[in-house]
């Protein structure tokens, strides 16, 4: 069957490092989670599950430092379950006193091929590759989402397109030639246990401007 590839693009991205507590410092490169996220973005069923096999950086890594406002806390599921329970209460964040303002070192004008593939989980009902490929093809290719993709963080919303990557080639950046280590960066998060979920890491590299992403099961991917 073969492999998808689509092509995403936006002003500005941010691919969270989780040892950065409070302010927001992109990676380098897109995340495999957040390339799965907008596979799933176009299809999303609960038979396949997507695995991203390659990430290729199309545009230099630049960088901008912006300060952003955002609201410092959340409504607590307590708050939720008292509220639920009496039948009143009170739900809502008030912004104006909750404000904080913070800074981040977010990525801009970010081009990037996305490569991944799909393995069934569920085979019954008709459940076949064939079926969910074509879904695939025909969703992206109409510019079809469940919701709108993301880099990173919601306000930076992505745009997409399906891609021959046979038929339409891409020439390296100039800046992006090279083995450049980028650390150990996050891969994705392993819900074994739904209650627990833990994170999950790969030492990443990227080899003429492509980051190669090994398999879920790969040992070169550590919790």
């Amino acid at each position: 069957m073969g492999g998808f590839c689509i092509e995403v693009s936006g002003p500005f991205a941010c691919f969270t490092r989780p040892e950065m507590k409070v302010e927001r410092v992109s990676y380098d490169v897109m995340t495999p989670s957040a390339a799965r996220a907008i596979f799933e973005a176009i299809l999303w069923k609960p038979a396949i599950r997507w695995q991203v096999e390659k990430i290729e950086v199309l545009n230099p890594i630049r960088w901008i430092n912006l300060r952003r406002n955002e609201v410092g806390s959340k409504v607590s599921a307590r708050t939720v379950r008292t509220a639920l329970k009496k039948g009143k209460g009170s739900l809502c964040l008030y912004v104006e006193d909750d404000r904080q303002q913070r800074a981040g070192l977010f990525l801009r004008d970010v081009k990037y091929r996305l490569y991944a593939d799909f393995e069934i989980l569920d085979r019954s009902d008709g459940n076949t590759p064939v079926k969910f490929a074509e879904m695939f093809r025909r969703r992206a290719s109409r510019g079809q989402c469940f919701n709108q993709p993301y880099l990173g963080c919601r306000e930076f919303s992505a745009s997409f397109r399906l891609v021959d990557p046979d038929h339409e080639f891409t020439d390296t950046p100039d800046d992006l030639k090279g083995d450049r280590a980028l650390g150990w960066m996050l891969y994705d998060l392993d819900y074994s246990e739904p209650l627990n979920p833990m994170p999950r890491f790969f030492d990443a590299r990227l080899v003429d401007g492509v980051l190669h992403v090994p398999d879920w099961n790969s040992e070169a991917v550590r919790g």
